[in-house]
């Protein structure tokens, strides 16, 4: 078993660092924030609530509540630019920090593409490190489903892309950091995963998480102490 000094000397010492997105990277659920914007918020909110418990399947949440929602093309962009997403405080630090290390980041979530790239944008992370869903619409902009065929819209999922990441880079030392179930599942194959409650703090994964943090000063601490 991992101890926590242990943990620490693998995020010091990492090639790579993977982020979750919703109610990590941002103070938000991008999914929650489109039902909002799309009048369906508190049937979707809950079944999110579900979902991050891993109560449920993710892939079997995301169909179900995209199919409440059935966002256009017209609404996810309007809603990117009335309502962007807010990043939590320290991750530029912290991602900007890292990337001077020579540390790659990648932005490993469960949400949109277009959402998550416009993230990214933000933190100077490039669009190719960025892995996430893609929502399909037909050619008038109406919801036309997901891409069902990335790995992302599966539980387990982020843990084929950190293999995928493992094989196609050789990293040695792969860091997961997020707040829900389908993070802490991906540890393996990460070598260490952080949880995180500086959003908002699920209970299964604050019992469960070796190493769990709220504020993102906690781990530029760590990288200074080097």
């Amino acid at each position: 078993m991992t101890s926590l000094l242990e943990l620490k000397e693998i995020f010091r010492s990492a090639d790579a660092v993977c982020f979750d997105v919703d109610s990590t990277v941002i103070r938000e659920e991008g999914i929650d924030e489109l039902a909002k914007f799309c009048g369906v918020g508190d049937a979707v909110a809950e079944m999110t609530r579900r979902a991050m418990g891993g109560t449920v399947t993710f892939k079997a949440a995301l169909t179900a509540r995209l199919g409440l929602i059935r966002p256009s093309y017209e609404q996810v962009q309007k809603l990117i630019s009335d309502n962007p997403p807010q990043l939590t405080p320290g991750i530029r630090e912290l991602v900007s920090r890292l990337q001077q290390r020579g540390v790659q980041v990648f932005l490993v979530s469960g949400g949109f593409q277009s959402i998550v790239e416009h993230v990214a944008l933000q933190l100077n992370i490039p669009t190719a490190n960025v892995f996430a869903n893609r929502l399909k619409f037909y050619f008038n902009g109406e919801y036309a489903g997901f891409d069902e065929t990335q790995p992302t819209a599966e539980s387990g999922g982020k843990g084929k892309v950190i293999t995928h990441l493992k094989e196609q880079f050789h990293f040695k030392k792969v860091v997961m950091i997020g707040d829900g179930a389908t993070d802490m599942e991906a540890c393996p194959p990460a070598d260490c995963f952080i949880g995180f409650g500086g959003n908002v703090i699920r209970k299964q994964v604050k019992e469960k998480a070796k190493w769990y943090i709220t504020h993102f000063d906690e781990l530029l601490k760590e990288l200074e102490e080097q």
